[in-house]
């Protein structure tokens, strides 16, 4: 019967050690999933409408549809319509409508594609795609309501008829808690 020396055993459990905690740190931001229950990551972008950076904390205190979209997103173009009517229903200082577009494309593009469809919400552009990491969305169009306190309470993955009673109902109530 051989021995292992000693010496080969702490090695041994020395790099197993730093194995795990070095596979703990790539997957760990993989677990931590932006959902409903989370605190709302922080973002930044350009407000197309006044050319200045915005943030989400620039809603703080107010209920908040985010949406993340690009202008060559055909579910995206059928979608903001009923964002729209919503925003018009709905909007003041307890509830916002925020569109952050991905499009790489300069901001023109996205102010044109906001235009034709007669949009009159927050308009963002996020050119490098910052808020998809941030969110982790898996593509656009993705929303997300926001409570005031800067928790997700609701997560859609594609497009959404946003007044329908459903979520215009949710989001009444949202609003209504103080």
């Amino acid at each position: 019967m051989t021995r292992t020396p000693r010496w080969t055993i702490a090695i041994g459990t020395v790099m197993a050690l730093v194995f795990g905690v070095a596979l703990a740190v790539k997957i760990w931001p993989q677990l931590d999933l932006v959902g409903v229950g989370s605190r709302a990551p922080e973002f930044r972008a350009v407000n197309l409408r006044s050319g200045r950076p915005a943030s989400l904390a620039d809603y703080r205190g107010k209920v908040v549809l985010l949406n993340v979209w690009a202008t060559w997103c055909q579910p995206c173009r059928i979608e903001m319509p009923s964002m729209e009517r919503l925003h018009r229903k709905l909007a003041g200082n307890d509830f916002a409508v925020v569109a952050v577009s991905v499009d790489e494309a300069d901001s023109a593009a996205v102010l044109q594609f906001t235009r034709e469809l007669g949009l009159s919400f927050d308009i963002l552009h996020d050119r490098t795609g910052a808020i998809q990491r941030l969110y982790q969305t898996t593509g656009v169009p993705e929303s997300f309501v926001i409570e005031r306190d800067g928790i997700i309470v609701k997560k859609v993955i594609g497009p959404a008829e946003w007044d329908g009673p459903v979520n215009e109902t949710l989001i009444r109530k949202l609003i209504d808690v103080r």
